[in-house]
């Protein structure tokens, strides 16, 4: 079908619009770029920049109206993808190109236990019910999914962020795709799952020659992955080149401004404990699921031990942080506290009141005050809704807070604070890119003045510019409004800019806790320690330095 000496993947002359209510919108603008087999490429830039957009284009799944690719040519192997009929394209999509989506709750099917998922995938392409099951194992396995056997039988709504992004990944990488296209792999993975799943693509490549288009905001994982870096700005690629000549030598301002807002570079905070009484004190919170199967989902008897006796204290405009891998409990604790989850056992006083003893109404009049950032926030966010209405919600449920003269401005002002712009409240979710809609999510949070906000991966979604930019203005609110944080967070970096204290969460327990300066300078729980040496640094010759380490321990060890 293709021809001899063509590049795996290439794109010329890309350009794609979307018909609006509001005019034209041309999200990418002429790119051209190609992907060569065994390399990654990575794609750099902010959010709405056009880099998911362009992979739509790649799988031919633009949205046909309101968008439309109004230029270019997509090759794969010297074949022309546009001139294909639809069932050609079907026999490529899935089985030679692949794609990781960069929310995986918004394409994992909430009626169907992941098993059976993964299992149509393969299916779907000629393999047989008894291959398609044992090869299902086999890849939830390989990405590090626990107890796999019983998972299988879960539903998505039962995994965490990072847990249904490796469940994403097993799907995708079950035909063994020449390329696989990943859109924001590792943005719900904490640092030990990022690296086994980064190690895993590379043992992937390195077996089977796949090219891999990463696209990505996250500076760390292109120093450890990428051979190849475009920078997109405003539908263009501003800037492209080997990894190395691109983190040390950038030549175009945008380029040099991603580079310059990296975390984790700066003076770590000196906070520690305030002096004065706590405006949260937790003493033994515990979460246990119970584990139910069958049809009619009856309990086993056993029960899945989420969250485990954590203790701990949270200071009037102190920023605690709390990281660990995905599973270990971190959003558990913020859904206990806000009693969108029941706990098992424990307290937890809010300004010296019982959260776990309150009534409805109480509680109603308390959460006011206790504002939370979800992790997903497509789930979060009601898609028949406006910007607009969205953010005005929470005072038509709280009306005291703000007159109705006021609220149009006051939705333009949260919308510029958190990076947007006015003429977003005039859209709906699905019209936003993922880390426009979170920025939307923390706007929302925000229009009820509170005294705490829980951020559950509030930033993981931003491109590092934006995400530089919210940190600050967190930390701005956190001051001009002695505002508190419980800041949970996989991105190491970002919590050491952040934080004041940091938890650290391992099987549902809290194994260490100490100012943001005794964790990350000295570490002394073992599991700290590998969560920090996870931690992709953004440069290219430490990442390679470390490679070169790792490599000499395993051949010693074998």
């Amino acid at each position: 079908m293709a021809e001899a000496g063509h590049h795996l993947l290439e794109v010329q002359d890309l350009a794609v619009e979307f018909q609006t209510a509001h005019g034209v919108v041309r999200a990418v603008r002429g790119i051209s770029f190609h992907l060569d087999r065994g390399e990654t490429l990575a794609i750099l830039g902010e959010s709405g920049s056009g880099k998911s957009v362009s992979a739509a284009a790649i799988m031919n799944l633009i949205d046909s109206p309101p968008g439309f690719i109004t230029s270019g040519r997509i090759t794969y192997q010297g074949t022309d993808l546009r001139a294909l009929s639809g069932e050609e394209r079907r026999q490529i999509n899935g089985r030679k190109i692949a794609m990781i989506f960069q929310d995986p709750l918004a394409h994992l099917n909430p009626v169907y236990n992941v098993g059976w998922q993964i299992e149509e995938t393969l299916r779907a392409h000629g393999v047989g019910g008894r291959d398609a099951r044992a090869r299902t194992l086999e890849l939830v396995r390989r990405v590090g999914i626990p107890d796999p056997e019983r998972r299988l039988r879960d539903y998505p709504h039962q995994f965490s962020g990072g847990q249904r992004q490796r469940l994403m990944l097993a799907m995708a990488l079950g035909l063994k795709p020449d390329i696989l296209i990943a859109d924001e792999p590792t943005t719900a993975l904490d640092v030990t799952v990022q690296a086994q799943i980064l190690a895993l693509l590379e043992e992937l490549q390195a077996e089977t020659g796949m090219g891999l288009l990463l696209i990505t905001h996250d500076l760390g994982v292109v120093a450890e992955v990428a051979d190849r870096v475009a920078v997109m700005h405003d539908g263009v690629i501003v800037e492209t080149g080997p990894v190395r000549e691109i983190f040390r030598g950038a030549r175009h301002p945008y380029t040099q401004k991603l580079m310059a807002a990296v975390p984790g570079r700066g003076a770590i905070s000196a906070g520690g404990p305030a002096a004065g009484d706590p405006l949260l004190r937790v003493e033994g919170l515990t979460k246990h699921y119970p584990i139910t199967s069958g049809l009619f989902r009856r309990s086993t008897g056993e029960v899945v031990r989420a969250v485990e006796d954590a203790s701990f204290e949270l200071m009037p405009g102190e920023t605690l942080g709390i990281v660990g891998e995905s599973g270990s409990g971190k959003s558990t604790l913020a859904r206990a506290l806000l009693r969108l989850d029941e706990p098992t056992a424990g307290k937890a006083w809010f300004k010296g009141r019982d959260l776990f003893a309150m009534s409805a109404r109480e509680l109603f009049r308390v959460r006011r005050r206790i504002q939370m950032v979800f992790q997903d926030p497509t789930a979060s966010l009601n898609p028949r809704m406006t910007i607009e209405q969205l953010i005005g919600e929470a005072w038509a449920i709280h009306p005291e807070i703000l007159p109705k003269r006021r609220r149009r401005d006051r939705i333009a002002e949260l919308l510029e604070l958190v990076g947007l712009q006015p003429g977003h409240a005039r859209r709906f979710p699905h019209q936003l890119s993922g880390g426009q809609r979170q920025r939307v999510a923390i706007a929302r949070a925000l229009a009820l003045e509170p005294e705490l906000v829980i951020c559950d991966e509030a930033v993981s979604a931003l491109d590092v510019s934006i995400q530089a930019q919210v940190i600050e203005l967190l930390k701005d609110l956190g001051r001009e409004l002695h505002l508190s944080y419980l800041f949970i967070a996989h991105d190491l970096p970002v919590v050491r800019d952040f934080a004041d204290r940091v938890l650290v969460m391992y099987r549902g327990r809290i194994v260490e806790a100490g100012t943001t300066a005794a964790i990350f300078e000295s570490p002394q729980h073992a599991y700290t320690q590998a969560l920090l040496a996870a931690s992709p640094e953004p440069d290219p010759e430490v990442q390679a330095a470390r490679r070169v380490e790792r490599e000499a321990k395993l051949a010693a060890v074998g």
